[in-house]
C-alpha cells in the first residue's frame, strides 16, 4: 500500500533513478548551510508528500512525480495551505465537466446537492455527541438544539440561508467541545489564526482534511473548482470544501478529541507567540500521525460488505456524487452508522 509522507524540515528533494531523495538543510550558528542525513524513498511506496519546512526542488522532480502520480501539498510556517501539485488531470472527462456545470447552475438540483452535504455533517456532528452524552458528559441539550436547526434544511431555497443554518448548527456543535474536552476549552472560534489549542487543532485539522479530500477528486472524474454547497473561486478547488463538511466530523473531531482526552497532546505542543496558536513540530508528528491512524483504520462498509479505510470511504463518496451527477444513482452521502 502506497503512503503519504511529511516533510517537516527544510530540505532538498532529488531523483537517484527510481528513488527520491530528501536532504534535511539546516543552518549553522554562522548562517551557513549544513546537510543532514539524507533519506532515501522508493517511489512505488509514494502517494503524496505534505511539505511543512522549505522545499527545493526542479522542474525535472515535479515532472518525476507526475508521471508517478505523486501529489505534493504546501503549508507555510503559520500552517496554512497555500496549494498543491496535482499529477496530470488524466481522468477528467467532458461528459462530466458539462455534467457538473448543468447541476450547479439549476438551482433546484444545486440546492439539494448542497442540503445532503450539510444533512450528512450534522449528523455526523450529532453522532459524535451522542457518543460522549452517553458516557456523562451531558450534552443532550445541544444535541436538541442542533436538531431543531437541523429540521430546517429540508425547507431552505438558497445556499445562503442554508449556510446560515450550518453556522448556527456547528457553533452550538463547538460550544459542546467545552464539555467533552478535559482541560482544554474551545472558546470562541478563531480561523486567521487560530488563538488556542483547540482552534489550532482544528483549523490545521481541517486543511488536512481538504486535502485528503482534492486528492480523492483528483482520482476520479469529477472536476474540483465546480462546486454546490460553496461558491466556486478562482483560487481554491471548492468541491474539496463540500466534500470536507461530511467528513470533518468523522475523521479530524474524532482525532481532537482522543489526542487531548488521552493526553497525547499538551500545551508543551503548542506555540503561542505573535497573537496566534500554532502547533510546534513535535506536536505536528503527533498530530499528524493520529490522523493518518485515523486514514487507514478501517470499518465494516454495509454496501461492499467488507473492510474499507476512512481514506477510501472519501474516495467512494466521490464516486457516489458522480453517479448523481451523471444521473445513474441517486446521491446518499455517508452518514455514520458505526
Amino acid at each position: 500500500m502506497k503512503k503519504t509522507f511529511y516533510l517537516f524540515n527544510p530540505g532538498v528533494l532529488e531523483r537517484k533513478d527510481n528513488t527520491l531523495k530528501f536532504t534535511p538543510v539546516s543552518e549553522d550558528g554562522d548562517g551557513r548551510e549544513r546537510d543532514g542525513q539524507p533519506r532515501y524513498l522508493p517511489v512505488e511506496d509514494i502517494s503524496e508528500f505534505y511539505v511543512f519546512g522549505s522545499l527545493r526542488a526542479n522542474s525535472a522532480l515535479f515532472n518525476f512525480l507526475g508521471q508517478k502520480d505523486i501529489a505534493v501539498h504546501f503549508f507555510d510556517y503559520y500552517e496554512n495551505y497555500t496549494g498543491s501539485f496535482m499529477p496530470k488531470d488524466s481522468l477528467l472527462s467532458g461528459r462530466m465537466l458539462l455534467a457538473q456545470t448543468s447541476f450547479y447552475q439549476n438551482k433546484k438540483k444545486r440546492i439539494a446537492i448542497a442540503q445532503k452535504f450539510i444533512e450528512a455533517a450534522v449528523h455526523n456532528m450529532v453522532k459524535n455527541l451522542q457518543y460522549y452524552n452517553r458516557r456523562g458528559k451531558d450534552v443532550e441539550d445541544i444535541i436538541n438544539c442542533i436538531k431543531n436547526y437541523a429540521s430546517r434544511i429540508p425547507n431552505t431555497t438558497s445556499v445562503d440561508e442554508l449556510m446560515g443554518i450550518e453556522g448556527l448548527i456547528r457553533h452550538n456543535y463547538y460550544q459542546a467541545f467545552n464539555l467533552i474536552l478535559g482541560e482544554f476549552t474551545m472558546g470562541v472560534r478563531t480561523k486567521q489564526p487560530p488563538q488556542n489549542e483547540v482552534n489550532a487543532l482544528i483549523s490545521f485539522g481541517n486543511m488536512i482534511c481538504y486535502t485528503v479530500c482534492l486528492r480523492a477528486i483528483h482520482q476520479t472524474q469529477l472536476n474540483p473548482t465546480i462546486s454546490f454547497l460553496h461558491t466556486p473561486g478562482e483560487r481554491r478547488y471548492s468541491l474539496a470544501l463540500d466534500v470536507a463538511e461530511i467528513f470533518k466530523p468523522i475523521i479530524i473531531d474524532k482525532v481532537i478529541f482522543k489526542v487531548l482526552n488521552k493526553k497525547e497532546i499538551q500545551e508543551k505542543h503548542f506555540d503561542k507567540k505573535l497573537n496566534r496558536c500554532l502547533l510546534n513540530q513535535a506536536g505536528k508528528k503527533i498530530f499528524i500521525k493520529a490522523i493518518e491512524d485515523k486514514l487507514t483504520e478501517t470499518i465494516k462498509h454495509k454496501t461492499l460488505n467488507r473492510s474499507v479505510s476512512y481514506r477510501h470511504l472519501v474516495k467512494l463518496e466521490c464516486y457516489k456524487l458522480s453517479k448523481h451527477l451523471l444521473n445513474i444513482e441517486e446521491y446518499k452521502p455517508l452518514k455514520m452508522y458505526w
